[in-house]
This record gives C-alpha cells, sequence and structure tokens, in this order.
C-alpha cells in the first residue's frame, strides 16, 4: 500500500481544463495533465482494500490498486505493466470511459473515490513518453489466419490479443481510416485523434494488417471471408432510434452520429460525401440526455450555434445515491459533462410531439410537452402522463437525435452469412463461448450484447479472442478478466 493515511489526509483532485472561453475556439482536447505531486497524491488515496470492490466494477478487471500502489512509488514502467495486463487501450479508456470502478471505490462510501480513470491516463501517457508502450514481436507465430471485421474497441481489442497470440490479423475497415466509434463518433476534444494513431502504429509493427474503405459484403465479398481460419465480427450497434413523430420530413433533422461522424472528418480533414450538417447560427435542440447527446452539445457550441438546449425523457436524477442506488452498484445521478459546462440548456420531463416546418419544409420549430413520472417507491419510474396546458411551441431549426441505437446493420454482411439474431436483433452467439451458428464465425462488442460502454467493447474483444484462440489451438494462454494475472 502506497501511504497508509493517504486516504485520511488528501481530497480528490481532477486535472484542470482550459477555460471555457479558450477551448472553444478549437476542436483539440483541453484537459491539462496533473503535476507530478498532484498525481502522487491522488495514488496515495487509495485504500488497498482487502476486497478490492473497484476492480470487480471494472469491465476489464483492472487491477487497480496494485496500479496505484505503483504510482505512489514512481514505479510507472510496473504500473504500465499491470494496467496493460489486463487493458489493451488504458490511453482511450482514460480519457472516455465512465468510470464504473470509480461507483464501486470503498472510499466512495462517504467521500469522493478515487480519480481512477485519471491515474490511468496518466501511467498510459507517462508509458509512452518513457518508452515503455511500444510494439512486442511475436515469438512464436501460429501460422493460423482471422479476419477481423470492424475495427472500433472490440475489433481492435480482439485484433491486438490474437495477434499476441501468435496469430496473423487481419481488419477490414469500411471508413477510410481505422478506429470505428472512438474515430468518428468520438469528438476530438474528448478524445485527439493522434492517439488512436500513436496505438494503430504500434499494432501495425506488432504485424496487424488494416484494409480500410472494405466494407465486407460490399466492396470485399463474404467468400473471401472463407481463406481465414476464424472470423471475429465486431462491427458496431449502427442502427439509431428514431422519433417519427407528424412533421419528420422536415429539413434539419439528423441522427446525432451523422452530425459527430461529419465533424470528425472535416477536423481530420477527410472528405465529407454527405450533405452538410451546421450548427453554425441556428437553435439547436438535442433529444437524447446520454453521452452522445452531449457530445452533441459541446461540438455545436464549436461549430457557432446560436443556443443549444438538450432534451431527456426522464425525470432529472439525484445528485447522490438514494437507497435505491446503494454503493457499490453504478449509479443514475445527475452527470454534467464538460460539454454542459460550455453552454446548454438542459430540460427533463419532456416530450416532442411534432416537428414543426415552413413553407419550404425547413425545420423552423418543435411543439413539446412537459410529463410527469409516476415513480415506485424506490423513486425508479413507472410510468408518466402529461401535463395539462404545458404544451408549446419552441424555435429551432436543427435537431439532433441522440437517442441510442437498436441493432447492427443487417443487410450485406450479416444476412449474406446467414447469421441467426436474438429478439433484440443483435447477433445470436452462444453465451461464454462467443461462437455463432456459422461455422468458425464469432461475434464480439456492441454487435453481440447490444449499445454499451467503450470499456465493455474492450471487454468483449478481449474475450472473444481467448474463444477463438482456443478453437484454433486447443488451448489458449491469453489473458482472461476470470483468471486475473498475478505480476
Amino acid at each position: 500500500m502506497g501511504k497508509i493515511t493517504g486516504f485520511k489526509e488528501y481530497e480528490r483532485r481532477s486535472p484542470k481544463k482550459e477555460l471555457v472561453t479558450e477551448r472553444l475556439k478549437h476542436s483539440k482536447e483541453f484537459v491539462k495533465p496533473f503535476t507530478d505531486q498532484e498525481l502522487n497524491k491522488e495514488a496515495a488515496r487509495c485504500m488497498d482494500c482487502g476486497i478490492p470492490f473497484c476492480q470487480s466494477g471494472c469491465p476489464l478487471g483492472n487491477v487497480i490498486p496494485d496500479f496505484n500502489d505503483a504510482v505512489y512509488n514512481g514505479k510507472f514502467e510496473e504500473a504500465y505493466d499491470i494496467l496493460s495486463s489486463t487493458n489493451n487501450f488504458p490511453e482511450f479508456t482514460g480519457r472516455i470511459c465512465p468510470a464504473p470502478c470509480e461507483s464501486a471505490c470503498v472510499l466512495g462510501i462517504n467521500r469522493s473515490p478515487v480519480s481512477i480513470e485519471s491515474i490511468e491516463k496518466h501511467i498510459a501517457e507517462i508509458a509512452y513518453s518513457r518508452g515503455y508502450a511500444k510494439a512486442k514481436p511475436v515469438l512464436f507465430p501460429t501460422g493460423k489466419s482471422v479476419a477481423v471485421v470492424g475495427s472500433g474497441p472490440a475489433g481492435l481489442a480482439a485484433a491486438a490479443q490474437l495477434s499476441k497470440a501468435g496469430h496473423q490479423v487481419t481488419v477490414f475497415e469500411r471508413d477510410d481510416k481505422p478506429g470505428g466509434l472512438l474515430r468518428y463518433g468520438i469528438p476530438d476534444f474528448k478524445l485527439d485523434k493522434w492517439v488512436i494513431d500513436r496505438k494503430l502504429k504500434i499494432m501495425e509493427e506488432e504485424g496487424v494488417v488494416f484494409k480500410c474503405n472494405a466494407e465486407v459484403g460490399v466492396d470485399v465479398s463474404v467468400k473471401e471471408l472463407e481463406q481465414y481460419d476464424a472470423v471475429v465480427l465486431a462491427g458496431g450497434s449502427t442502427i439509431p432510434r428514431d422519433l417519427p413523430n407528424k412533421g419528420r420530413e422536415a429539413k434539419g433533422i439528423h441522427f446525432a452520429m451523422d452530425f459527430l461522424k461529419q465533424q470528425n472528418k472535416r477536423v481530420g480533414e477527410s472528405p465529407i460525401l454527405t450533405e452538410e450538417i451546421t450548427a453554425k447560427g441556428k437553435n439547436v435542440i438535442v433529444i437524447g440526455g446520454g453521452d452522445t447527446g452531449s457530445d452533441c452539445v459541446g461540438t455545436s457550441n464549436r461549430q457557432g450555434a446560436n443556443s443549444v438546449t438538450q432534451f431527456e425523457l426522464m425525470f432529472q436524477p439525484p445528485a447522490n445515491r438514494t437507497e435505491a442506488m446503494p454503493w457499490p452498484t453504478y449509479p443514475m445521478l445527475l452527470k454534467t459533462t464538460s460539454s454542459h459546462e460550455e453552454g446548454c440548456e438542459r430540460y427533463w420531463s419532456i416530450n416532442t410531439k411534432e416537428f414543426i416546418a415552413d413553407e419550404n419544409g425547413n425545420l423552423k420549430g418543435l411543439k413539446v410537452v412537459d410529463l410527469e413520472w409516476e415513480k415506485d417507491r424506490h423513486g425508479r419510474p413507472v410510468k408518466f402522463t402529461e401535463i395539462e396546458g404545458s404544451e408549446r411551441e419552441l424555435p429551432c431549426e436543427l435537431v439532433l437525435l441522440a437517442m441510442g441505437f437498436l441493432y447492427p446493420q443487417h443487410s450485406g454482411l450479416l444476412d449474406q452469412l446467414g447469421l441467426e439474431y436474438d429478439q433484440r436483433g443483435n447477433v445470436k452467439a452462444q453465451e461464454g463461448v462467443y461462437s455463432t451458428n456459422v461455422d468458425k464465425v464469432f461475434v464480439a462488442g456492441d454487435m453481440r450484447r447490444g449499445q454499451s460502454l467503450v470499456v465493455w467493447a474492450i471487454s468483449e474483444g478481449r474475450e472473444c479472442a481467448r474463444k477463438v484462440d482456443e478453437f484454433l489451438m486447443g488451448v489458449s494462454e491469453l489473458e482472461s478478466k476470470d483468471a486475473i494475472p498475478v505480476l
């Protein structure tokens, strides 16, 4: 344990950020690093609990107390070895993970939890600066080949692990650059794309081959997959949830991911081949209160929106845990993101009734109504009713639908392979094995379990890789979160 009384002596610290007025002028990351002293004190707050609930709260099973201890003692190479033994991409999760580990931190029972996510990011960045993060050549090639379809977090994790096991891995990506959601779904101000490219370079040095502009089932024949000894499907949950209300055909209503992807291409200087979507000079309403909606808020402000408003159908969550959210469960608390800090009016318990267009078919407003929620004794939602007399119109020239995703795209690859789907429309897989009804075809990530977190996608990719390795070799030495290595 780093410092026995550290959790008593130091209060939680979060990294400082650029002033709002400054960061709105660009699309780069704006969170500043800890000083050496701040990082040391934050690591010292870890209690090194007898039962590390933080570790079980992490979908990857990160060995958090151990790397906190190493950070406190200045052993950063050891800290990176511990962290990277369970997480292929701490440079990603240290920036964009909602940190369920912190919700499970024992210190969080009556004080602020340890800033685990920030420590993770610092470990990764120090490792790169000191040369600890580098390609590791494969010592014993197996002669087996694996195709990974999709280069999002699940696909990259599966590729990295299978390459580590000695297999020749080829990753197919339908976009012009690898990264999937990481590159085109998450704004640069949260995850600068040089961070992705830096890691991809290491993976390429280790032997992973990336084929871009290669949509299997369209640009690449499904038959081409037959030459591989195994196939991992790791596409995302890409069919968005729509809002087919009256007036939906009005010009100015777009899905959030179309808006975000276009902005990321614009920042990354990639060609935009679709109709331009911009918030500049417009009254923007984002429908959906999650992280994707928050990303739309931050992007709209950077584009120069006249006003930005975010709608959430549900009631405003509490600021602190209730009896319905006991520690160490992940609590549904009020979340104010950096994008909200930059300027956004938030409406809770509100429902969109109609989209209103002008005589030219352009969106000019929304008809909305306030809701009253009936809750159970634990404060959980049961049903809602519209509040009489609350119906009104709000001016709006751009609506961004950020209400989540339904399931992966069926047409093309999935239908051509003849895959079975579950009741939610995801690819059906044998539980715990990740294998589909098609021989030697496996599935991982959102395509299997539905829309989820990046950290869950990485976990899925790693676990799937282990099962593929077992399928190919009969046994696997790849790490599993069910058997966390002792270092």
